[in-house]
């Protein structure tokens, strides 16, 4: 009999390299000697592509890259002139952006336990993945904040519209002891069954700033990155944050969670997927996962609220702006995402964080290729800042003042051509 190299079945160890699985049943001995029945793995295609998700968005950027870039096209974000007011010396700028898919997971605990409590999580995903994204250029001030929801109205209750309202509510309360205004201009919430199965949560959010006080990324050679966390629970947070984000939740739910799920909420999921990539894993919502000394359920270490950075960005702007080369949102694109923004450059990470417990349980239930690992998702730090070494110090003491726990992950070389390169535990990838 052959002898087991480790496969997705039995210990789900083996490098799938974003392929599907076709299982096949035959008997293998392990390491110990021990005779099992297990499913050797072969390559059948992109999981990713299978699943109707991009980790680049290839097509997406394809279809915008003739639009104009704005006033400053290697900002964080597109700025344009001062439409409304048509002061030479402001600037504006607009961000749309959703929960995604994670929306999904949420309506699967909340149908699995009955806790609406998830769905504050995803109005803070939908928000801070514009708010933030806004902060890395520097507009973190009198912000207007627009949402549009689609729901699903005979699954998706008024109590679910209510407690995403709510928790907006709060959330502009909570970062508005920070010192960061945030202002509510209502939205819309649209009934629409025929194209949504579940709901969409998405917010729009805009800001005007002076242009001289706008954050270009000008990422030089010689820079240090500060990386601060996106687990662990900051001083703003209300429990523990397992670093998920708002990125890569297909793959994580469906590789994660078990085949049941699709039997039982159906309406969860894209009905045209193969049923090879649906909930493909072996866990359930409410199983317990040890972080630490606590146990805490999977399903809410997957709906752990993105995390906002904005006090701390507030605090760094006011304190060392002037010394900032960089920030980079560590969201689509994961740790690759730097790359948009620097020209000529080498960007080496060899110094990250401990890989926290939430991807190492995505990478052990899915068997994913470590290097799509860092691809798709942030692995324990979602905001950069590149400067000085001389800063580094003052950027971690003024994270950790807040909570977050922050360490220089790595540096810039000047080169001939811009690319990143991680150097973990699990490999070193060049991108």
């Amino acid at each position: 009999m052959p002898k087991c190299f480790g496969c997705w079945e039995h210990s789900r160890s083996y490098n799938i390299n974003r392929t599907i699985l076709k299982c096949l049943p035959v008997s293998v001995i392990d390491a110990d000697g021990q005779t099992f029945d297990c499913r050797i793995l072969e390559k059948d295609s992109l999981r990713y592509d299978k699943r109707g998700v991009s980790a680049s968005k290839a097509e997406v950027h394809s279809a915008i890259q003739n639009l104009d870039k704005g006033l400053f096209p290697n900002a964080f974000c597109k700025i344009l002139p001062d439409f409304a007011a048509q002061d030479p010396e402001y600037c504006t700028l607009m961000h749309a952006d959703t929960a995604g898919t994670k929306t999904s997971l949420a309506y699967l605990y909340w149908r699995e336990t009955g806790d609406l409590s998830v769905w504050e999580g995803i109005a803070q995903d939908a928000i801070v993945m514009n708010l933030d994204d806004m902060a890395c250029v520097g507009c973190l001030d009198h912000i207007i904040l627009s949402s549009t929801i689609g729901r699903n109205k005979n699954l998706i209750s008024g109590e679910v519209i209510k407690t995403l309202i709510d928790a907006t509510v709060s959330f502009v309360e909570k970062m508005a002891e920070f010192g960061v205004q945030i202002h509510l201009a209502g939205g819309e919430t649209a009934d629409v069954g025929d194209i949504v199965r579940t709901i969409d949560v998405g917010y729009t959010a805009f800001g005007r700033l002076r242009r001289d006080a706008v954050l270009v990324n000008n990422i030089q050679g010689g820079d240090v990155i500060v990386g601060l966390a996106s687990y662990g629970q900051a001083i703003y947070e209300n429990a523990y944050n397992a670093g998920m984000g708002s990125n890569g939740l297909t793959s994580a739910r469906h590789d994660v969670l078990s085949h049941d799920y699709a039997a039982r909420f159906p309406e969860s999921f894209d009905p045209a997927l193969a049923d090879e990539v649906v909930y493909i894993g072996s866990k359930r919502l409410t199983d317990l996962h040890r972080v630490g000394a606590t146990e805490i359920p999977i399903g809410k270490m997957l709906l752990s609220p993105t995390r906002t950075y904005l006090p701390v960005i507030k605090a760094l702007l006011a304190q060392i702006g002037p010394a900032i080369h960089g920030m980079i949102h560590n969201t689509g694109g994961g740790q690759t995402k730097v790359l948009k923004f620097v020209d000529q450059k080498k960007v080496i990470k060899d110094q990250l964080f401990p890989l926290p417990p939430l991807f190492e349980l995505i990478q052990r239930e899915s068997g994913a290729d470590w290097r799509e690992m860092y691809q798709v998702f942030n692995m324990g730090h979602r905001l950069e800042v590149y400067l000085p070494a001389a800063y580094a110090e003052q950027v971690i003491a003024i994270s950790r003042s807040f909570g977050i726990d922050a360490q220089v992950v790595g540096r810039v070389e000047e080169a001939e051509s811009s690319s990143v390169q991680i150097i973990s535990p699990y490999g070193a990838f060049d991108f």
